[in-house]
C-alpha cells in the first residue's frame, strides 16, 4: 500500500524473533490518521503477528523551544495519543532525548519504525537509532507529498527548477493513506516488557515540564489534528475561492493557518492536498494554494536536506553572498539593536505591527514576513546580525518555526532561491522591499489595525 519510494531501510539488520511488539517511533508525524509510518507498522506488526507500540520521545529543552510551542505540541500529542489507544496502539511517552528514548523501547522490539524528519538533528537522531538498536530500522517518508529525494539528487536553485520535477511524478504519490486494522490489539493480556518500564501512557501537562516560559503559549492557535482539519474546512468554505486574489493581502483572512499544523506533523499534506482538489472553489484559486502546499513548501525541504548549512549565511548562492559582502559596510539610514527588534521599536508601524502579530499570535502573513525581514537585512550592522536576528526571532516567536519552510523563508531574504536584482546600497542585488511598496499593493493601514485588534 505505502509507495516503495516512501520506505528507506536505515540497517542490514533483521526483524528479531525474540522482539515482543513492533515499534513506531513517533517524532515527526504527531497524527493518528494519514500517516503513512503508522499504517506500514500497522502492516509489519500484522504480518509478525505482534502487538504495536507508538513511542514519542519528549525533551524539556528542546533548542529554541519554549511554552508556546510545547502547549501547542502537548495538545496534538494528547489527541493523537488518545485516537491511537482507540485503535488497540499502546502509547508510551519518555522523558529525555528522542533517541534515547526510541532505543530503550526499541530492547524488546522485533523491528522499529520511524518517521522522517529533514533537520539536520533529526537525520542524526535517526541515523544514531539505526546504528545502536539491535533489530530493522525502517524510516517512512510521510510529511511530503513527493519523497524528497525522488524529486532530485541536489538543493533546486528555485521554484521553476523543482516544480517540472514535482509535477512530473506528483500524482502518483497525491494518494490517500488507507487506515488498516491491527490484528492483535494491545490489551491487558499482552505480556510486561521490562523495557517499557521507565514511561509513561499518558502526555503529561505543560505545567509537568521544565521549559522556557519566557514566551506564553497563544490563545489564537489550538494544537491537534481535530483543530488543524477544522481551521482547514473553514478556510476552504470562506476564503479559499479568494486565495489567488488575497493571498498576499494582509489585511484579509484569506490563508489557510495550516503551517503551524504542518510543522507539528498534525495534519498530513496530503490530507490537506486531497480536500483542496475536491472543493468547489475555481481551478486558479485551487492551483494557487497547491503551489504554495507542494512546490514551495518542497522546496524548502529540498534546501534544508540537500544544505546542510540552512541556518547560516553559507547557504547563499554564491551571487548572493558576493553581493552582501560588498555592501556590507554600506551606510544605513535607520540602524536598530537585535532587542529593539524584538520589542518593535522601529520608526516604521508597518515593520512593528508585524512583530507585534508575531509576539502576540505566533503567527504572520506571509506577505508581512518578507517585508519583515527584508527590514532586519536593511537596519541591522551587518548581514550576519541580521540573519542571526531574523532566524532567532522567527523560532522563538512562531509556532511554525524551526521548520524548512522557515530556514528557507530566512535565507529567501538574503538571496536564497532567488535572482539578482538592481543593485542599490545595503541590499546590493538581492531583491528590495519598502513602505511605498506595502502602499500599492494592499491597503497596509487596515492590516494594522487588524493586528491592533487582535489581542
Amino acid at each position: 500500500m505505502i509507495a516503495a519510494e516512501r520506505l528507506h531501510t536505515l540497517n542490514d539488520k533483521p526483524a528479531l524473533a525474540k522482539g515482543g511488539f513492533v515499534l513506531y517511533w513517533m517524532q515527526q508525524s504527531q497524527r493518528a490518521e494519514w500517516n503513512h509510518a503508522l499504517e506500514y507498522a500497522v502492516e509489519r506488526a500484522n504480518e509478525l503477528e505482534l502487538p504495536l507500540v507508538v513511542a514519542f520521545g519528549l525533551m524539556d529543552d528542546y533548542p529554541e523551544a519554549n511554552q508556546r510551542h510545547y502547549a501547542f505540541m502537548l495538545a496534538g500529542l494528547t489527541e493523537t495519543f488518545d485516537s491511537l489507544r482507540e485503535r488497540g496502539i499502546k502509547t508510551l511517552l519518555g522523558r529525555g532525548h528522542p533517541a534515547d528514548v526510541a532505543l530503550k523501547a526499541a530492547r524488546a522490539a522485533a523491528l522499529v519504525v520511524c518517521d522522517q524528519g529533514y533537520l539536520r538533528q533529526q537525520a542524526e537522531w535517526r541515523a544514531r537509532v539505526a546504528e545502536e538498536a539491535e533489530c530493522e530500522v525502517v524510516e517512512v517518508e510521510s510529511d511530503i507529498v513527493v519523497p524528497v529525494e525522488t524529486v532530485s539528487d541536489h538543493a533546486e536553485y528555485m521554484a521553476r527548477t523543482i516544480r517540472p520535477k514535482i509535477n512530473n511524478v506528483r500524482d502518483k504519490f497525491l494518494k490517500p493513506v488507507k487506515k488498516i486494522g491491527l490484528s492483535k490489539p494491545w490489551n491487558n493480556s499482552t505480556r510486561k516488557f521490562q523495557a517499557l518500564e521507565e514511561f509513561t501512557e499518558k502526555v503529561p501537562s505543560l505545567g509537568q515540564l521544565a521549559v522556557d516560559s519566557s514566551i506564553e503559549p497563544t490563545k489564537h492557535f489550538e494544537g491537534g489534528t481535530k483543530a488543524a482539519k477544522q481551521e482547514l474546512a473553514k478556510f476552504i468554505a470562506e476564503h479559499l475561492s479568494k486565495y489567488n486574489k488575497n493571498s498576499n493581502q494582509p489585511q484579509t483572512d484569506d490563508i489557510s493557518h495550516m503551517s503551524p499544523y504542518l510543522h507539528f506533523g498534525q495534519i498530513s499534506p496530503l490530507y490537506i492536498a486531497k480536500q483542496i482538489q475536491k472543493s468547489t472553489a475555481a481551478h486558479v484559486a485551487k492551483d494557487a494554494y497547491l503551489e504554495q502546499l507542494i512546490i514551495r513548501r518542497e522546496l524548502a525541504i529540498n534546501f534544508v536536506w540537500f544544505n546542510r548549512n540552512y541556518d547560516k549565511l553559507e547557504c547563499l548562492p554564491e551571487w548572493a553572498q558576493r553581493t552582501l559582502e560588498r555592501h556590507a559596510a554600506d551606510e544605513r539610514e535607520h540602524l536598530y539593536s537585535p532587542d529593539q527588534f524584538e520589542q518593535a521599536k522601529t520608526h516604521d508601524k508597518y515593520w512593528n505591527a508585524a512583530m507585534d502579530e508575531m509576539r502576540k499570535t505566533g503567527f504572520m502573513h506571509n506577505y508581512m514576513r518578507m517585508y519583515w525581514g527584508k527590514k532586519i537585512l536593511e537596519w541591522s550592522k551587518s548581514p550576519e546580525e541580521a540573519f542571526a536576528t531574523a532566524l532567532r526571532l522567527n523560532n522563538k516567536y512562531f509556532l511554525d518555526g524551526r521548520d524548512p519552510n522557515s530556514y528557507a523563508g530566512v535565507a529567501w531574504i538574503f538571496g536564497k532561491h532567488d535572482q539578482a536584482w538592481q543593485e542599490r546600497p545595503v541590499f546590493g542585488k538581492t531583491r528590495y522591499m519598502n513602505a511605498n511598496g506595502l502602499k500599492r499593493k494592499c491597503d497596509i493601514e487596515a492590516y494594522v489595525k487588524k493586528v491592533e485588534n487582535s489581542g
